[in-house]
């Protein structure tokens, strides 16, 4: 019975150790660190800080497999990791023809707002707004895939985040932005810019 706990527990384990690293591939870095090393970092610390909480649980509790703890102990920490990560991937709906920049507001709205207006502008939940990295699907509205012609931040980071003056009762207005760009200006950033101080509904700034 211990053995198959201790097997089960590893499995588990591994498995959410691997497509963790994995992940880490997609996630944005920092300065001059990618995603991957800053999150290979936590990975670290969760093993080491697993032997060492596991060693004093065995302290006292010595009838308990040491392994088996190790294991326990480690998967619920990869699977926090793995929630920490979390990041929805998002389908934005732009106009026919649409090129230019792609701002995603930080709002009050309880339901994203991804159909984007004719200024490029869309309205995320605080959730979502603090969760979001991943690359988004783009169509237009007639259900066209412009995903190819989205250029992000840089290479290492697809969403820019931007804070824009303040507006009319000191509320700041905070985005997610990315491009849209030509086909034949596909890969390479236009620099567009929103003025989104005079563009975004008010009422839905928090």
């Amino acid at each position: 019975m211990d053995r198959n706990l201790k097997i089960a527990t590893g499995l588990i384990s591994f498995g959410l150790f691997a497509t963790l690293i994995y992940k880490l591939t997609d996630v944005p870095g920092g300065m001059f660190l990618s995603g991957l090393f800053l999150g290979g970092t936590g990975v670290g610390l969760i093993l080491v800080c697993g032997l060492v909480l596991t060693w004093l649980i065995k302290l006292f509790s010595k009838r308990l497999p040491f392994w088996t703890v190790y294991f326990t102990i480690t998967a619920i920490a990869f699977a926090g990791f793995h929630y920490q990560l979390y990041s929805p991937t998002l389908k934005i709906v732009v106009p026919e023809n649409y090129t230019g920049q792609i701002s995603l507001v930080k709002s009050n709205v309880t339901e994203n707002i991804l159909t984007i207006d004719s200024n490029g502008i869309g309205y995320l939940n605080e959730w979502t707004f603090n969760k979001l990295y991943s690359k988004p699907i783009v169509v237009d509205e007639k259900g066209k895939d412009l995903t190819e012609q989205c250029v992000g931040f840089n290479p290492s980071t697809f969403f820019g985040l931007r804070t824009s003056a303040k507006i009319e009762n000191n509320k700041e207005i905070k985005s997610l932005s990315f491009e849209i760009v030509p086909k034949d200006k596909m890969g390479e950033k236009q620099y567009y810019n929103t003025n989104l101080s005079t563009l975004v509904d008010e009422e839905k700034i928090e």
